[in-house]
């Protein structure tokens, strides 16, 4: 029986396991070493480490696990997890199963492309979901938001503190917008094109224009897409937890905690802004709740 039992290994399993291991307890770490930022060549946006490439990024933080020898890691998916009542089961890709008082979900979220031509060809170079993490690297050049309604709106406007040449494209919708928002784009200078959209075209390494299917294209440095929902861990809906279906993530509570008792969901999967830092930090957190929760139930 594992103290803890941690599925993923991004910035907030790592994050976890480390604060647990300080806190000397027996923890296990799976992953399957899938992250959703697999594409993308480096991570922004986190100190000391701004622009580091995401593996190296995970093999510094295996490294720094090294040292405690109560945390143990495996490079293994987990198909199952199930609620027991004094904690959880676990069986792994390879049908082992294990067992834990406390379980903690950092398996981030699987990104849901849209079909068109181009877009997967250019995810993490210049296929983008979050400005913050990559606009800084295009500014000042033509972006394109690929999205509708009052979301696309948002995301469109949100663009223009990065450049002065932005576009929306509804892919041949109406785009839902009302005419408040197209009011505002006009206003702050964000075109919109309604026309369906052919393809993404490039020169292998990055996009270089949107090319329409009446035959006419616009400059694209990159393109967002707007929050379209992602896939969560299958393992959510197995344990019972709740679900914004709409966002595909965990509305967490304090510390990170889930309507299902001693389960933890921290990282992209949860309900905070997805950046590498917040989820190390909500991997803290969960964390030291844990412990906390723990030194209670040995102290009463």
């Amino acid at each position: 029986m594992h103290d803890v039992i941690i599925v993923g290994g991004g910035p907030a399993g790592l994050n976890a396991a480390l604060i647990l291991g300080r806190a000397r307890r027996r923890v296990l770490l799976c992953d399957a070493g899938s992250p959703r930022n697999a594409a993308t060549p480096r991570t922004w946006g986190l100190f000391t480490r701004d622009g580091t490439p995401p593996f190296d990024l995970r093999d510094r933080g295996r490294a720094d696990l090294a040292r405690y020898d109560t945390v143990e890691c495996r490079d293994v998916g987990v198909a199952e997890a199930h609620r027991d009542p004094d904690g959880f089961t676990i069986v792994q890709d390879d049908g082992r199963r294990e067992r834990a008082r406390r379980l903690i979900l950092a398996t981030g979220l699987a990104q849901d492309i849209p079909e068109i031509e181009g877009f997967d060809t250019y995810w993490g170079t210049g296929v983008h979901s979050c400005p913050y993490c990559d606009g800084f690297e295009v500014r000042d050049r033509p972006l394109v938001v690929y999205g509708h309604g009052h979301g696309g709106c948002g995301l469109a406007l949100e663009l223009t503190g990065w450049s002065g040449d932005v576009t929306l494209c509804t892919n041949g919708e109406d785009g839902d917008l009302s005419d408040k928002d197209r009011d505002r784009l006009a206003r702050n200078g964000v075109r919109i094109v309604e026309t369906a959209i052919a393809r993404l075209e490039g020169d292998e390494a990055r996009p270089t224009c949107l090319r329409f299917q009446d035959g006419t294209e616009i400059a694209c440095a990159a393109l967002f897409l707007m929050p379209f929902a992602c896939s969560p861990s299958p393992l959510i809906a197995q344990l019972g937890c709740e679900l914004d279906e709409t966002r595909g993530v965990v509305p967490t509570r304090e510390y990170e905690k889930t309507n299902v008792p001693g389960l933890y969901v921290a990282g992209d999967a949860s309900r905070r802004v997805q950046f590498a830092v917040v989820a190390a930090a909500e991997g803290a957190m969960a964390a030291f709740a844990i412990n906390a929760e723990f030194v209670a139930e040995a102290t009463r």
